[in-house]
Order: C-alpha cells, then structure tokens, then sequence
C-alpha cells in the first residue's frame, strides 16, 4: 500500500479548529485539544440556552403586560382567562409590544375584554 501523509489535513483540520475558537481565554484559543473541548462544551450550553431564551422572553413579556394591566386596575392572573374566554387570539409577545408601543390599542384590547 501507498505511504500517506496527512499533514495538510491535519494543518487544515486543526485551523479550522483554532479559528472557532478566536477569543476564548488561556490555552483555549491556542492549544487543539483544549480547543477542541471548548468547542464541545461551547455547543452544549447554547443549545441548552437557545431553549431557556425562549422562557426567559415569555416572563419579560409577562411582566410587561403585568405593569400596564396594574395601571388600569386588572392582574395579569384576571386578564388573560378573559381573553381566553372572549377568544381574542392575541399572544403574549403581540399584548407586551402593543403594551409598549401603542398603549391606545392595548387599551381597546382591555375595554374589549372587560
């Protein structure tokens, strides 16, 4: 058999590595196997914060339509059974912008529901 030599893939191999890892602290940027790991773990926790993302904005977004419901004399626990019940579809992002934004029509939706 053919004698191989992989040093260009491994060159390449490893570049590829060190390039993902540009910026990261301590023999984390320079070092392969340390590199290497880092990428690992790296991936593990923003899949596993992708997912809390989406819990963190719902709470924001809870609490945004908590402080505007507070001013006109609703909670939030009376407030949304009640759009339920009146079957207006509008979800938690949708209620917390137009809380922000446009008070006016928040206010419209509040009259609606009550």
């Amino acid at each position: 058999m053919t004698r191989v030599k992989k040093g260009v893939n491994a060159l390449k191999s490893r570049k590829n590595i060190l390039r993902k890892v540009k910026g990261y602290r301590f023999g984390r940027s320079t070092k392969e196997r340390m590199a290497n790991e880092a990428i690992f773990h790296a991936g593990t926790y923003s899949f596993a914060h992708r997912k809390d993302k989406k819990g963190d904005f719902r709470r924001l977004w809870n609490v945004r339509i908590s402080a505007i419901l507070k001013e006109n004399g609703l909670s939030y626990s009376k407030f949304i059974p009640a759009l339920k019940k009146k079957q207006i579809a509008l979800d938690r992002k949708i209620l917390a912008l137009l809380a922000e934004k446009h008070p006016e029509t928040f206010k419209k939706v509040l009259e609606a529901v009550k």
